[in-house]
Order: C-alpha cells, then sequence, then structure tokens
C-alpha cells in the first residue's frame, strides 16, 4: 500500500491553495507471473465526513474489500471545511488523471475507472460523474476531457440534493461560501447535472436515513432514468446512515452491522462486471 501526494495548482483554477495536501492510498493487487497481465477495473474510492473530514471508515477497508475482488483501488482524502466549490473536484479529477495515465504500469483497463463515494464523499463522486468535462477541470490539469472521464459511480447515501428541506446541510454549508444564494445551491445540486455524458451508476440508500433522507437517491435515479443513463438502485428498509460496508470491519457501533444491508457490496461488483463487457 502506497500513498502520493496529487499535486494540483489551485490558483490556475482561481481558488485559494489548499492548506492540506490531498493524497491517493493505492491499494493495488500484486502482480502475479503465473496469472499474467490482468488489465484489471480501478475503484476511485471518496469517503464521507459532510465536507468536514474524510471518514476513516469509509477508506482503506472498503478498498482492501474491493481489491479482493480484483480491482485496483485508490483511497481518495481530498480538502475540507472551508476549501470550496470546485476544491475537492479538482482534486478528484487529479486522481482520475493519475490513474487513467499511469494504467498501463498498474495493469489497469483505462476503459473501466469508477469512482465510489460515500454520503458527501457521495456528491464528490457524483460531481467527478456528471462535471469530468468541465474546462475548469481540463484547463487546471492541462489534459483533455477523455482523461479525466469516469466509466461508472457507485453512489452510497449520496448528499445529492441541495434543497434544505431535503439535503444534508452541513454538507452544502461546507461545500459552497454562500449558502443562501440559490443559483450557487443549484449548481452543486447533482441531479440538476445529469446530462448524456454521466455514465452508468450504481446507488444505495437505507430508507430511515435520517441524516441524508433517501430522496437524495430516488430524485437522482429519476433524473438518470428520463436522461435513459443506465442505473442500479437498491432501497433497504433500515440501518440508518454511515453503514459503509455494513459488516463488523466497518463498524464503529452494533447498529452498523446491518446483514441484510450489507449485501450491496456483492451487488456493486455483479453490476461492476457488466460494464464495458455488456450492452446495459
Amino acid at each position: 500500500m502506497d500513498t502520493i501526494e496529487l499535486k494540483v495548482d489551485y490558483k490556475k483554477a482561481g481558488l485559494e491553495p489548499s492548506d492540506m495536501q490531498p493524497t491517493l492510498t493505492c491499494v493495488i493487487p500484486p502482480k502475479s507471473e503465473e496469472m499474467g497481465k490482468r488489465g484489471r477495473g480501478a475503484l476511485l474510492i471518496c469517503p464521507g465526513g459532510g465536507y468536514d473530514y474524510c471518514s476513516d471508515r469509509e477508506a482503506e477497508t472498503v478498498a482492501y474489500r474491493f481489491s479482493g475482488a480484483g480491482y485496483a483501488c485508490f483511497v481518495l482524502r481530498y480538502s475540507v471545511v472551508n476549501k470550496r466549490f470546485p476544491t475537492s473536484l479538482l482534486e478528484c479529477a487529479a486522481a482520475v488523471k493519475y490513474i487513467r495515465e499511469n494504467a498501463e504500469q498498474l495493469d489497469i483497463d483505462p476503459n473501466r475507472i469508477f469512482v465510489l463515494g460515500f454520503s458527501a464523499g457521495g456528491h464528490l463522486a457524483a460531481s467527478m460523474a456528471n462535471l469530468w468535462s468541465s474546462s475548469v477541470l481540463t484547463d487546471t490539469l492541462g489534459c483533455d476531457a477523455e482523461t479525466l472521464k469516469v466509466n461508472g459511480s457507485i453512489l452510497c447515501y449520496p448528499v445529492i440534493l441541495s434543497d434544505p428541506a431535503l439535503t444534508h446541510e452541513g454538507s452544502i454549508a461546507n461545500l459552497i461560501e454562500h449558502k443562501h444564494d440559490p443559483e450557487l445551491r443549484g449548481f452543486v445540486s447533482m441531479e440538476k447535472r445529469i446530462s448524456d455524458k454521466t455514465p452508468p451508476t450504481f446507488l444505495w440508500h437505507c430508507a430511515d436515513d435520517g441524516c441524508v433522507p433517501v430522496e437524495n437517491s430516488l430524485y437522482y435515479a429519476s433524473e438518470l432514468s428520463k436522461q435513459k443513463i443506465p442505473f442500479e438502485l437498491h432501497v433497504y428498509p433500515w440501518g440508518g446512515h454511515g453503514l459503509s460496508l455494513a459488516d463488523r470491519s466497518t463498524a464503529s457501533g452494533e447498529w452498523h452491522i446491518q446483514p441484510k444491508v450489507a449485501v450491496w457490496v456483492k451487488a456493486c461488483l455483479d453490476w461492476m462486471e457488466t460494464i464495458g463487457y455488456t450492452n446495459p
């Protein structure tokens, strides 16, 4: 497991320099002469934490699980707390750029790069899925849009909406400087950013989530449907918020252990195997 520092020219994007260094922790299955070249899928993981911190429960342990299934995994610890939009998105794009530009060396299929996010990290993952072709990202990082394209997104109890009645207000307040500006709130409401450039998406949420209402996933799925973007949505009847893998490996309390929710990992892996290999 190696950790690299991501270099981002914040000033070029008109942003204040970050006082924290974004990092990318790499959890990659070892190369094997016996098994030969694999052409693995890659998974970029964005932990949640309300854009206030990056949750350890939604980081390396998740990477180990997906790495065990054959994926090259990368955990992004991005800038938080008063580092306004699009600071963390620029860092996420830099991570995708690193993965794709090093795909051959890392034995990765450059056409099977997924982004996964939990809660506020789900908002970041959705932002990457929808805004990857933005000139702010391509101009700042000095690359073409295709370099930043993600081939699928996995959104776990994501913050999507900016509607004060349905969002996690703390995430929005940390993300934008003027949280009462309706135009700015509308821009970071990711169901409004879906287009024909949005990749296939896997979502899951608990119906009783009292922190990020399930409507965030429901409205997003509805807009994906309108745009004819392939998606898979799982809504579990209970479990609340912040379950991560929903088993003992990521539990910080007994309520985090929800066997009926933990099946999301198997469902997600099955879904990932269809992307790039079959026609949805």
